[in-house]
């Protein structure tokens, strides 16, 4: 279905794959377009309940195709920016939890692609930068706005600043990465973390993303009116009575999203 994106399903976990390996998975128009049509079936999707978004070969997305960006004048550069920033932001706000299994180089968009899913795993190979300002341009993709709450402001300042790459153990010294895994171990590594996310009440995940995510944009107050809002929602599904009539019961809970 995807010239450049490779789209599974193993059980509840969605398996994305950027495969455009003999450009180190540059993100084109083409790439942007099939994400979106991704992400639009994710979004519409109830049986997803995790996604995984990785490359192949020896990148994860080694950035922008600069040969599509240079000809861009002033109102080309904005619609470029504006629309990778909306598909991240989609990414984003995507309702269960998303992991970035990040191979290799995580540069310029790579890196503000992997900072879009709520968990970046990497790579002992991987490496992460932002090095726009080498070509004459800032972060577009919201990674000016993304990396600083990762990282903090002048940790970010720092790498941006410079534009220099770091490798995958000082990225998860300075909490960018949650993980580092030997190459051959990384993919089985984000699955063993999808199925821990997975074998929960899915709504209560959602429910428990969206209280972070929230609560991360606002003062404490509002973010404890939001949590008190949707703790008290989860006693309105399936689930919960589910959930805590195994424990009762001393059995495995069998969640069906309701």
């Amino acid at each position: 279905m995807y010239q450049t994106i490779r789209y599974e399903k193993q059980d509840q976990i969605a398996i994305v794959t950027i495969d455009r390996p003999e450009a180190l998975n540059a993100l084109n128009g083409t790439v942007i377009t099939e994400l979106e049509l991704v992400v639009a079936a994710l979004e519409n999707d109830r049986d997803v309940r995790c996604m995984i978004l990785t490359g192949e070969g020896r990148s994860f997305v080694a950035g922008a195709d600069i040969g599509e960006q240079y000809p861009l004048n002033l109102d080309g550069g904005r619609r470029w920016g504006q629309r990778g920033s909306a598909l991240l932001r989609r990414i984003e706000k995507l309702e269960f939890p998303t992991i970035a299994a990040v191979n290799g180089f995580a540069l310029g968009g790579g890196c503000e692609l992997a900072m879009s899913c709520d968990i970046i795993l990497a790579s002992e190979k991987a490496k992460f930068g932002q090095p726009e300002v080498g070509l004459g341009i800032t972060p577009g993709f919201s990674g000016t706005q993304r990396l600083p709450r990762r990282v903090g402001v002048a940790k970010a300042k720092e790498l941006i600043f410079s534009g220099k790459m770091i490798k995958a153990d000082e990225a998860e010294k300075i909490g960018l990465v949650n993980a580092v895994y030997a190459p051959e171990a990384l993919m089985d590594g984000a699955l063993e973390m999808a199925k821990s996310f997975t074998k929960n009440a899915p709504i209560a995940v959602k429910y428990a993303k969206a209280c972070i995510d929230r609560g991360m944009q606002t003062d404490i107050d509002s973010g404890i009116a939001c949590e008190n809002e949707l703790f008290a929602m989860c006693f309105a599904t399936a689930d919960q009575k589910e959930g805590m009539g195994a424990f009762l019961e001393k059995r495995s809970a069998q969640f069906t999203n309701t």
